[in-house]
């Protein structure tokens, strides 16, 4: 039976959740995820748990944060004052706005806190720091 190896565009079906139960993303509801191992589209601990699978195997793995969305960085929150922001926009929590950086970059944050005169930024990715397991069904490999 055919193996998923470096190379090989797959189809698998996937339920990702943290340690206390909570499904964060499953394919589940809509067709599987389709894509080639190797090509650094995913994070690496997903892509190396699939190589090996034929179609039909399941499996359930946990990834450490090191090799899902790797650890918390403090360094990446922050304080801004509220009058930093454009007065078009009404700072809310839950919101993710797009901060530009003085070297023309940008990333993604999250507004975590909004308080009288000043707003709380996250740019770490919603997952960092937190250890995924994922329920693994191989549908197809081409």
């Amino acid at each position: 039976m055919k193996q998923a190896e470096t190379g090989s565009t797959i189809k698998v079906h996937y339920t990702g959740k943290l340690d206390d139960g909570t499904v964060f993303d499953s394919s589940r509801e809509h067709e599987p995820l389709e894509f080639t191992i190797g090509g650094g589209g995913l994070i690496k601990g997903f892509e190396d748990a699939v190589t090996g699978m034929a179609v039909g195997d399941t499996k359930t793995i946990r990834i450490p944060a090191t090799e899902a969305y790797g650890t918390y960085r403090d360094d990446l929150a922050m304080n801004v004052g509220k009058t930093q922001f454009p007065p078009d926009i009404e700072p809310k929590e839950g919101v993710m706005i797009c901060l530009r950086h003085p070297d023309g970059g940008t990333i993604d944050a999250m507004i975590t806190a909004v308080d009288e005169d000043s707003v709380t930024l996250d740019a770490n990715h919603p997952l960092a720091g937190k250890d995924l397991t994922f329920d693994l069904e191989m549908v197809d490999i081409s």
